[in-house]
């Protein structure tokens, strides 16, 4: 049989696979619901912009098993440095595009204000994700997997959420008086309980007093194409990735390639050959983080144009003027935040059913002045989470890697209880390892270092304690089946 008779064998038996069709289908699936939501209204483009984009980045986390909570557990508990290394060619290759579209001037970056909370909240975040096994975009693509432990981890995030930017009581008494009082001074809406609920005083009476900020801002270029170039691309994100990639080398991966290469004195030229190698170790995570990298800023690009075109900020207008006015905050806003982010829209979904069940949430700061809570049906960002989702399962389907997984009561305590801490930490940190992490850094926001810092400390402690669950568990059982 000759290559060309082979190829094409394969390739049938491909499509005659019974989860090559499952996967077909749920294309399809993406597909016809694209087409009928643009003949409801063409201008829904800018909704299926996000559904799409989280096509694509569900399909490449999956393919990569691309996940920031094993980065940071595979260093720290067995030493393995691939995923790292694949999280910083991704921080890389976005802060590359991020230049583009910004030089282009369709950047729709906002910068996270910076403050002690940054840290307390990645360190609560970073812990939690050690015992989910997945970070907030990788609980997202191994739910796609079939994994029902991610879907817990994900109901676990949405409605923690929910519930610390809504919840007032007892607790509002312990927040400090300087706060309540600069919350008071704020110029509100009569509508907005303000001084009411921990998490709104927390808003209004700190964060807003804080200021957020590039690297180009703060050297005093802003908006110029030195400032974007050389401040906010080389110097807050490209250069610390070298740093970071050199320090990854030197302390996981450096050793066992000498070994394995049989370079006893080994110049300089071999020593970037191992670098080399440790950035090609594992194909599937290094092309992973490629793609997204370069996703996440075209997906910045095409959202950025479509403001453009059609003369707005925020997808609320797009949607008073189509007729959609339900869920709207009262600047006839929803959260839009016109890149890669996770989280924030997830809050949604959980505010919008505690709405439904008759738990008001719009009063708040988090709801009601900005983000809203849109139908689901109508959520942009949320599309997107979901486009993960569905991107993930035809991925893991196509690639014969779809299982059902059931959680044991175990995995299943810890993936709600590691859920609640993401969604608190997320909201203490104004974002996850998405949107206060990887769209940080790679538009000159050094705040992102600051997250990364506080998750990484909050994952070391996090897997120590895990692994002493875990030997105390073992050793528990053992005695009980008197070994």
């Amino acid at each position: 049989m000759n290559v060309a008779s082979t190829s094409i064998a394969t390739e049938t038996h491909w499509l005659l696979r019974k989860s090559s069709v499952q996967a077909l289908g749920v294309f399809l699936f993406v597909v016809l619901g694209s087409l009928w939501a643009l003949a409801q209204d063409t201008r829904f483009a800018y909704l299926l912009v996000y559904v799409w984009f989280g096509l694509a980045y569900g399909a490449l986390l999956q393919y990569g098993r691309f996940c920031m909570a094993s980065a940071v557990r595979d260093l720290f508990a067995v030493k393995v440095p691939r995923m790292a290394v694949g999280v910083m060619i991704a921080v890389a290759l976005y802060a590359v595009v991020a230049a583009i579209v910004s030089l282009a001037g369709f950047s729709t970056f906002h910068p996270n204000a910076m403050g002690w909370h940054i840290v307390i909240g990645a360190a609560i975040f970073g812990f939690g994700i050690v015992f989910t096994g997945g970070c907030a975009s990788g609980s997202l693509y191994k739910a796609g997997e079939g994994n029902m432990n991610s879907m817990l981890v994900i109901i676990a995030i949405s409605f923690s959420q929910a519930v610390v930017v809504s919840a007032s009581g007892w607790w509002d008494a312990l927040v400090p008086q300087s706060w309540l009082d600069a919350a008071a001074a704020q110029d509100m809406p009569a509508e907005l309980t303000i001084t009411e609920g921990w998490f709104d005083i927390f808003t209004a009476g700190y964060i807003w007093g804080l200021k957020g900020t590039t690297m180009a801002e703060v050297l005093g270029m802003a908006e110029t194409a030195r400032g974007i170039i050389l401040a906010n691309t080389l110097l807050t994100a490209i250069l610390p990735v070298m740093i970071i990639l050199v320090a990854l080398y030197v302390l996981y991966y450096r050793k066992s390639y000498l070994r394995r290469s049989g370079k006893a004195s080994p110049t300089l030229r071999d020593e970037f050959a191992g670098m080399w190698a440790m950035c090609t170790s594992s194909r599937n995570t290094a092309l992973a983080g490629i793609g997204l990298g370069i996703l996440a800023g075209l997906h910045m690009y095409v959202t950025g144009a479509l403001r453009e075109h059609y003369g707005i900020f925020n997808f609320g207008e797009l949607l008073v003027a189509m007729g959609y006015t339900d869920g709207l905050s009262i600047q006839d806003t929803v959260f839009d935040p016109g890149y890669w982010y996770i989280t924030t829209q997830e809050a949604q979904w959980g505010g919008w059913v505690m709405q439904k069940l008759g738990i008001d949430s719009m009063d708040s700061i988090f709801f009601g002045l900005d983000n809203g809570l849109p139908n689901p049906l109508l959520n942009a960002p949320g599309f997107m989470s979901i486009g993960i989702i569905l991107g993930a399962a035809i991925m893991a389907l196509s690639r014969r890697e779809f299982k059902w997984k059931m959680p044991s009561w175990e995995t299943a305590f810890f993936a709600i209880v590691g859920g609640t801490l993401m969604g608190i930490g997320a909201r203490l940190a104004m974002g996850c390892n998405i949107g206060a992490f990887f769209a940080t850094v790679t538009n000159g926001d050094p705040s992102g270092w600051v997250f990364l810092i506080g998750m990484t400390l909050g994952a070391y402690v996090g897997v120590k304690v895990f692994t002493w669950w875990m030997d105390w568990s073992t050793a528990r059982k053992a005695g009980e089946c008197g070994l």
